[in-house]
């Protein structure tokens, strides 16, 4: 029986004398698969991710949070440990997420309106959504 390709399929392998031979690893590099939208992907797991709208502070929690904030400036040089939960913005899309804070508070700085922490933590008075912590009382509202 005679074949399409009989008269090349007995010939020798062409190895080039101009080219040096790709790595069997390089050669299946162009073979795989093509990315014509670059970020796409990045773009649609952005869009999915989902972010918590912030909550409006209440007066009378807010009364609350000064009143934890003056005990904590009372007990400063004991470095209180405390429990915060603030609320930071996304730096991408609208919204945000709830974070907590723990640990013994350095400082209150009234100029720049932050809770520092003993580790360098700093904390905007303004984010703040609720302080705990063993010598402060817990919220009624």
């Amino acid at each position: 029986m005679s074949g399409k390709y009989d008269d090349i399929i007995g010939l020798p392998h062409h190895i080039s004398h101009k080219y040096r031979h790709m790595p069997r690893e390089n050669r299946a590099a162009q073979f795989a698969p093509f990315a014509a939208l670059t970020g796409y992907e990045d773009a649609v797991e952005e869009t999915a991710r989902l972010t918590d709208v912030e909550a409006e502070v209440t007066d009378a929690r807010r009364e609350h949070i000064n009143l934890c904030l003056s005990i904590i400036q009372e007990e400063i040089k004991k470095r209180p440990e405390v429990r915060i939960v603030y609320f930071r913005p996304d730096d991408k899309k609208a919204g945000g997420a709830y974070v907590i804070a723990a640990g013994p508070v350095r400082h209150l700085d009234i100029g720049t309106r932050e809770v520092i922490f003993a580790d360098g933590r700093r904390i905007s008075l303004d984010s703040i959504h609720h302080i705990g912590g063993a010598m402060l009382p817990e919220y009624e509202g």
